[in-house]
């Protein structure tokens, strides 16, 4: 599937829009209906998101790009029951969303690991919260952060650690609950280029295997691209969805490619510019 063939929302036919939504419509886990999100200031009422809806299916791996300010960081707020739309609904499975959930795992940009605990510790934190099964949780954490390629580090404390391996334990502190959904908001964003890369490839399998719902907010077109199975494009505030891009690579072997893989191959580079003109980012006098 080329660049050619993505389907924009915004301007499509009913049978072009619903061949984009096709996967998301079927057995939603995650649905988001008419959310907008109002605000006051000093300066007054701020809209910062307006008549949002989505879905995303089981497994299915959805990222949202847009330019700074347009609610995207808000949005999955929103989704984890952090803060309550000013209208609209968010459910996950059917259910309403009303607060944070075990069923739904947030990943923040920066990792927030207690300096004081060890990484095991700091991974088991919100099995401890939500008082989960300690000895499953255990087991549970060690596997993934072996899988994360920490297991030598258990004792170690975060200040031992690189960025990189950081952002290791909060992902595997985010999955030990075994969330049915993981928001990601920007968490490669503090980390150097090429380990950004590496651990696109390491959090895309972790996930993939698990067989996650995942929406990643990111400001960077390129992760958005080879990271994710759809691409949301939120407008300018107040944050709408401008348009939605199905994302798909032709490879030999008919598997998926990895994050760095995708960024070789013709059609990243058919993507990245058609979503470059939805980002609509120009500089003005």
């Amino acid at each position: 599937m080329t660049a050619a063939a993505v389907v924009s929302v915004a301007g499509a036919s009913s049978g072009s829009a619903s061949a984009v939504t096709s996967l998301a419509d079927q057995s939603a886990r995650v649905a988001v209906n008419d959310v907008s999100l109002r605000y006051f200031t000093k300066q007054g009422e701020i809209l910062a998101l307006e008549d949002i809806s989505l879905k995303v299916a089981p497994g299915e791996f959805v990222s949202l790009i847009g330019q700074s300010g347009c609610g995207k960081s808000s949005l999955l707020s929103i989704m984890a029951g952090i803060i309550s739309p000013s209208s609209g609904s968010v459910l996950v499975d059917g259910t309403a969303v009303k607060g944070p959930s075990r069923r739904v795992g947030y990943m923040l940009q920066q990792d927030y690991l207690y300096e004081w605990r060890t990484i095991m510790d700091n991974a088991l934190l919100g099995a401890e919260i939500q008082k989960t099964d300690m000895t499953k949780a255990r087991d549970r954490a060690v596997h993934l952060l072996e899988k994360c390629g920490m297991g030598a580090f258990l004792h170690n404390y975060p200040r031992e650690l690189s960025g990189g391996m950081r952002q290791r334990v909060a992902l595997a502190r985010t999955l030990v609950t075994d969330p049915d959904v993981v928001l990601l908001d920007e968490p490669f964003s503090a980390l150097d280029s090429q380990t950004r890369l590496f651990i696109a490839d390491e959090v895309v399998g972790i996930l993939r295997e698990a067989g996650k719902s995942v929406v990643l907010v990111t400001h960077d077109i390129g992760e958005a691209i080879t990271m994710t199975d759809r691409v949301i494009v939120l407008s300018r505030r107040p944050g709408r969805i401008k348009s939605e891009h199905l994302i798909s690579f032709a490879t030999p072997s008919g598997r998926r490619p990895t994050p760095f893989e995708a960024r070789t191959l013709p059609e990243f580079n058919q993507y990245f510019s058609t979503l470059w003109g939805e980002l609509d980012v120009h500089v003005t006098g």
